[in-house]
């Protein structure tokens, strides 16, 4: 039998990771991506419980273990610079059992370098019609001639353009949580070293770290926006957004900004989440952040796009390409977004502080937590939570 021509849309992590399985399951997929090449850079993430277990099953773990950014301290500054609280990077980071921290755009590339000889990957095009047809579904590219796929797989993100196509406008499933984030790489001029410094201020927090291995540094910035209105392709736009957003704050917040106009892995948007009644119509389905993008704030995206990818492409083997897979994938992946998602919200309001007099409180109490003796058991209740989500999947064995 002819092998199952899947259309992977995106080379993000959950494209990636999908393709990867399918490849191993004896699929045939396809990816298509916008970009001209895979994104390089990027924020870093963390990859925690299930998602650990995909990625040793893949035989990542040791190079991601290499690549980490071993960040080794974290401090809250005030507007002079003076440190005001410190801890150790992984307790900041709510991190343990082996968590792993790496650059997105590392992970990526390791992906990418698993699946590179063996998957069709086709940059700079991006799907432009779906046409569902009895036993498929026909694919036009903006820049390709149209194809035919046995199923369709949307792993463009956030905005994704195959869910628009699959299942209607992205307003009737984004949940804005109210917050703008940018991110960025920024001159090392502070000369860190694989720590972190974080400057809050009312309504909104800028925080700048240094990773093993890299001679500059990461901006990340993140704010409360209600209702962000921007043009995502207008990046002067964004640029000007951000700097009215830190008028006239202190730190080293204006030389920060400073970098925004030329840095080659700008990130600007709203901190949404995705919520969807289904993730499957027909032959096309979603994965990763199109289906139920937790946002940033959850510290989750990455370990929910390396699970998604996985148990799609193992349901799909057990069901030897039907469709039907879709409502299988979606029955062991809902509950385990569902619980991720619920970080968010909860985890963005530590993160941006609305007064002054809070602002005070919350760093009285961090200076004093950094001085006490097992200080990280004080962190326990945050770490538990961030643990409980990132395990809460029986993560299945498949045969491949």
């Amino acid at each position: 039998m002819p092998a199952v021509r899947v259309l992977v849309s995106g080379a993000g992590i959950a494209g990636t990771t999908l393709a990867y399985w399918l490849h191993r399951n004896g699929f045939e997929p396809v990816v298509v991506e916008r970009a001209p090449a895979l994104r390089p850079g990027g924020y870093k993430i963390d990859i925690r419980g299930a998602a650990l277990e995909v990625v040793e099953r893949m035989g990542l773990m040791d190079p991601i273990r290499q690549a980490r950014t071993d960040i080794r301290s974290a401090s809250i500054v005030n507007a002079k610079g003076r440190k005001v609280a410190g801890l150790d990077g992984d307790t900041f980071g709510g991190r343990e059992h082996g968590d792993a921290e790496i650059h997105r755009g590392e992970l990526g590339h390791l992906l990418y370098g698993l699946t590179e000889s063996a998957v069709d990957y086709r940059f700079g095009d991006s799907v432009k019609a779906l046409e569902p047809t009895g036993d498929g579904v026909d694919v036009a590219f903006e820049h390709g001639a149209q194809e035919h796929f046995d199923l369709v797989v949307g792993a463009d993100g956030l905005h994704s353009r195959t869910r628009g196509l699959a299942f209607g406008p992205e307003a009737d499933y984004v949940r804005d949580l109210g917050y703008g984030v940018a991110s960025y790489s920024v001159p090392n001029d502070l000369g860190l070293d694989r720590c972190e410094l974080t400057y809050v201020g009312p309504g909104r927090t800028a925080l700048v770290y240094n990773a093993a291995g890299n001679e500059h540094a990461t901006a990340l910035f993140l704010w409360a926006a209600a209702a962000l209105d921007y043009d995502r392709s207008d990046r002067a736009s964004q640029v000007a957004l951000l700097r009215e957003a830190y008028a006239n704050e202190g730190w080293e917040v204006p030389k920060l900004l400073a970098a925004a106009e030329t840095a080659p892995d700008f990130y600007f948007d709203s901190l949404s989440q995705i919520h969807m009644d289904r993730w499957s119509q027909g032959r096309a389905a979603l994965i990763g952040d199109a289906a139920h993008c937790a946002s940033a704030a959850s510290g989750q995206g990455t370990s929910l796009a390396l699970v998604g990818g996985y148990v799609l492409a193992g349901e799909l083997a057990k069901a030897k390409g039907d469709p039907a897979a879709f409502a299988a994938y979606e029955g062991l992946m809902r509950p385990f977004a569902k619980a991720n998602q619920a970080l968010g919200p909860s985890n963005v309001k530590g993160m941006v502080i609305p007064t002054k007099a809070r602002i005070g409180a919350s760093m009285a109490f961090l200076a004093l937590v950094s001085r006490l003796p097992g200080k990280e058991r004080l962190m326990g209740p945050v770490v538990k939570a961030i643990h409980k989500a990132a395990n809460a999947i029986d993560l299945p064995h498949y045969g491949a």
